[in-house]
């Protein structure tokens, strides 16, 4: 992932994406690539969310910091 990497326009750019394979005339070779694409740039999406998370600092009631821990 690069650092320019927009979220914002990953997600138009999955919207687009599902509005392709959406479209009836759509060949299956080519619903396939866009389905390719569309599933490498969730991960994209995904590693990026997960970069920003881990860069949260949750302030504690002592007035330090912790780094955010997501709860599974």
């Amino acid at each position: 992932m690069s650092e320019s990497f927009d979220l914002d326009k990953a997600f138009e750019d999955l919207e687009s994406k599902v509005k392709a394979l959406e479209d009836p005339a759509i060949g299956l070779e080519a619903s396939f690539k866009i389905y390719k694409e569309g599933m490498d740039l969730i991960k994209e999406c995904s590693d990026s969310i997960d970069a920003v998370e881990k860069k949260v600092l949750v302030l504690e009631e002592d007035g330090g910091t912790h780094e955010f821990q997501r709860k599974s």
